[in-house]
């Protein structure tokens, strides 16, 4: 593979370790004397920021060049990253969470065009798909670390260990990436027209139900292993891995077959397997069976990662070359908006449904998580919506 593409999977990699966070959050809501639903902010305030960085990004991309803004926000998200050892209070934490989301934003907006600009069309799926790699690692890698950081030093940690890995990598990317547009390409400002297309939208809402049901997971699942299981954070923190494995495991399979059949097909045997995920989750007791539990993380990872990858691949081939970048951009920006959300209407029929339980309030929240996934089965496979199709714009 191309060194764009290596490096755009390595920053993905480490912008994607933020998953470390998500089982740290029992104990930053311990130290700041908050519940689950309040600590929901420590996510929100960086996904909808990343979110609409994103998109920005992107167009920045289109007009600087991807290498620039990628480069950019990898130095912007390390010097976050150190930072939050002068902030001891939670307002702090929060401010410092929007400045990180502002860096990942730029990184994630960048990192697509970054592949399919370095690349010819016929391998922009195998592409992606490197790069959904290194994002999946990530989240693998980032509860297990981060299991081990809380445990042994405490929260801070989780983000304090980022910031010499994405200011090194930033170091590298300058050195290593040119500057200048691909193929000389005319950069020219996407028009709203070209983003209210059937194609464009459909692919969008998609991401959005798809990611507004995983995070189901990263809000709530670290509370069940930790809190409800007494499980030790460094074992939750191995258990919570399987759903990012399952991701970047289906990543390579989900790329190659984006490249040689329609992308709608594996989007929508992803989205299947995530709902059958997510109604098993929906069925978890304080004594459910391990292997269980491990079936039904390891099941939402999966089909998210099928889904992702072909999902993202329609999306940048909607886009003509020069606009890649604002591709990419609004493929995460679905993607985050649909976390941002997920996160808040989750914690809200949560919190709806506490006075019941734990575990009832669980199981309430995660059937509204299938709910959605579930949408997004029956958008997907309606032919209707498909029929509607043109052909995609040549890269």
């Amino acid at each position: 593979m191309p060194v764009p593409v290596l490096l755009a999977a390595l920053g993905a990699l480490v912008v994607s370790l933020d998953s470390s966070v998500n089982i740290g959050l029992p104990a930053m809501a311990a130290a700041f004397g908050i519940g689950p639903g309040a600590i929901r902010w420590i996510i929100v305030c960086y996904v909808l920021t990343y979110a609409v960085t994103a998109f920005g990004a992107g167009l920045l991309a289109d007009r600087l060049g991807p290498a620039q803004v990628f480069t950019a926000g990898l130095m912007v998200s390390g010097l976050a990253f150190a930072a939050y050892a002068a902030a001891p209070s939670f307002g702090l934490v929060l401010a410092l969470r929007v400045v990180q989301g502002i860096g990942g934003g730029l990184v994630y907006g960048a990192a697509p065009a970054l592949v399919t600009q370095s690349l010819p069309r016929e391998r922009h799926g195998r592409g992606l798909g490197v790069m959904s790699v290194g994002l999946g690692a990530g989240l693998t890698a980032g509860p297990v670390i981060g299991g081990l950081l809380v445990g042994t030093f405490g929260w801070l940690s989780v983000f304090l260990f980022r910031a010499p890995l994405a200011l090194a990598l930033g170091a590298l990317a300058t050195t290593t990436l040119r500057t200048s547009r691909p193929g000389g390409a005319v950069p020219r400002m996407v028009a709203p027209g070209e983003i209210l297309r059937a194609p464009v939208l459909t692919t969008a809402l998609l991401a959005f139900l798809a990611n507004y049901a995983q995070f189901a997971v990263w809000l709530l699942v670290p509370f069940y292993l930790v809190s409800v299981r007494a499980i030790t954070p460094t074992l939750g923190g191995m258990l919570f891995t399987l759903t990012p494995l399952g991701t970047a495991a289906a990543a390579p399979v989900a790329g190659w077959a984006a490249d040689r059949v329609r992308p709608h097909w594996p989007s929508t045997a992803g989205l299947l397997v995530e709902v059958a995920g997510l109604l098993i989750i929906s069925r978890f007791t304080a004594d459910s069976d391990l292997l269980s539990v491990m079936a039904g993380l390891a099941l939402v990872g999966l089909g998210v990662g099928i889904f992702q990858v072909s999902n993202l691949a329609e999306m940048m081939a909607a886009f003509p070359r020069s606009q890649q970048g604002a591709a990419g951009g609004l493929a995460f920006l679905s993607r985050t908006l649909g976390s941002a959300v997920g996160v808040q209407v989750t914690a809200a029929l949560f919190d709806a449904r506490l006075a019941w339980g734990f575990i009832a309030a669980f199981r309430w929240a995660f059937l509204g998580a299938a709910a959605a996934a579930g949408l997004a089965v029956l958008l997907a496979a309606i032919p209707a919506f498909r029929a509607r199709r043109g052909p995609a714009a040549a890269l």
